[in-house]
């Protein structure tokens, strides 16, 4: 086995010659918190199926149940029976939205609208993450948002019915922000704006118009009408395509490997990370590409080349936010490959589950690296191959993955510590669908 666990939550890698075989991940994680929410704010029953498996998506669950929402769960389908944008009783205690940012952030938008008082508060990762951001836009809706001393959670949410709309220009690329405005106008005057300094993923939008709302879009603004009766629907879920880039990357760094991943997302937003690879000769290839509930969908065949020529990553400005959840993965799998890597431009990095900036170059220095760390990213070197090390999680799921990924070609085994939980928070089956590519 490539994985074995340790008694203290550490997880043992052993480097590998190729990984080889199909997977089929669970429901993108993005997608299931909204779809989840907005099914909620629907007059009657929805149906999710391949919801997602992911820790932070079970916390919206619970958090939208605490609300009054009646949900049931069979395996991975969801049924949740929604009582409209006024279905929502006061809940009886403190939501906790655990490690989830999205679930935080796009429940303050819900409950901006309410007319009743909300705490929502998270574990000790989320309570460190930054807050304002989002309670300025809901302020200027007229919900009442109060913060700790310090910018960020608990929020204590006094709701408003109907909010105002207004138009808001986002002072940095936020899918979350974004979005939190766009669940909090569903219960405003008029119509609502949202600016955005770039393009960020468009998941609430698409889930939106599945559950008839009609959006305008015009460059990077987007435009609804509050008041508007929302229809339920049944919708299945794509495969996560941010779980899938673990594998990808895997796949790319063993020359010999052949990784077939079927039904997966493929939404424009989220594949920056597969444009970027095939730009500098990674072999990936999309198949059967459709639409399925308002997004694209598809399989995806990744094989491992030998890739000997030197290569460089440059990565800043407002390629950023599009690679955002990938940049770790991206300097584990640079350096893995003996690519020299440079990232500017990603502050956002440190202010994640964990400072991934920091995480990401102790892990790889520890593993030999030619790596230093910068105030917006870092500068990798090529050179030599990485070896196995003890490494650390940092209590991340995205770090835990990458180190792992990196571990598969290092020379010699290597630890990860607080690993083997860690990677619920968005996929808890990424051991074993690791262990069964490489049988």
């Amino acid at each position: 086995m490539i994985v074995n666990f340790d008694t203290d939550d550490s997880v043992a890698i052993s480097p590998i010659s190729r990984l080889h075989g199909e997977l089929r991940l669970p429901g993108d994680k993005s997608i299931s918190h909204r779809a989840a929410m907005i099914a909620s704010l629907a007059h009657g029953k929805s149906t999710l199926s391949n919801f997602s498996s992911a820790q932070d998506c079970a916390a919206t669950l619970e958090c939208l149940r605490a609300l009054g929402v009646r949900i049931n769960t069979n395996g991975s389908t969801v049924t949740i029976h929604g009582g409209g944008p006024s279905g929502f009783v006061s809940p009886s205690q403190t939501l906790d939205a655990r490690n989830s940012g999205t679930t935080m952030r796009l429940l303050a938008g819900m409950l901006a609208g309410q007319p009743f008082s909300t705490i929502v508060t998270g574990d000790d990762s989320l309570r460190s993450r930054p807050m304002l951001r989002v309670a300025e836009p809901l302020r200027l809706m007229g919900a009442e948002v109060e913060l700790e001393s310090n910018g960020c959670a608990p929020l204590r949410i006094s709701g408003r019915q109907p909010l105002r709309a207004i138009h808001y220009q986002l002072p940095i690329a936020s899918a979350q922000i974004k979005s939190a405005v766009l669940l909090a106008a569903l219960t405003a005057d008029g119509i609502t704006t949202v600016e955005e300094p770039v393009q960020t993923r468009d998941h609430t939008e698409r889930i939106l118009r599945e559950f008839g709302m009609e959006i305008e879009t015009n460059v990077n603004a987007i435009s609804i009408r509050g008041g508007v009766e929302l229809v339920p629907r049944e919708l299945s879920i794509p495969g996560d395509i941010s779980s899938a880039a673990f594998f990808i990357a895997a796949a790319i760094s063993l020359p010999g490997s052949d990784v077939f991943v079927r039904d997966v997302g493929l939404n424009p937003t989220r594949t920056a990370f597969l444009s970027k690879l095939r730009t500098i000769g990674a072999d990936i290839v999309a198949s059967d590409e459709r639409l399925e509930g308002g997004e694209p969908v598809g399989s995806l065949r990744v094989r491992g080349l030998p890739l000997s020529d030197a290569r460089k990553l440059e990565i800043s400005g407002a390629e950023v936010s599009a690679l955002i959840d990938e940049l770790p993965l991206l300097g584990f799998l640079s350096a893995a490959l003996g690519w020299e890597m440079e990232l500017r431009d990603a502050s956002e990095l440190r202010v994640k589950e964990s400072d991934r900036i920091a995480a990401t170059v102790q892990n790889l220095a520890r593993m030999g690296a030619h790596i230093e760390e910068r105030d917006d990213g870092w500068q990798i070197k090529a050179g030599n191959k990485l070896h196995g090390a003890t490494l650390s999680s940092f209590n991340d799921h995205r770090i835990a993955m990458s180190c792992a990924v990196a571990a598969l070609s290092a020379n010699g085994p290597s630890r990860i510590e607080r690993a083997r939980a860690t990677v619920g928070v968005s996929l808890p089956e990424f051991w074993s669908l690791l262990g069964s590519l490489s049988e």
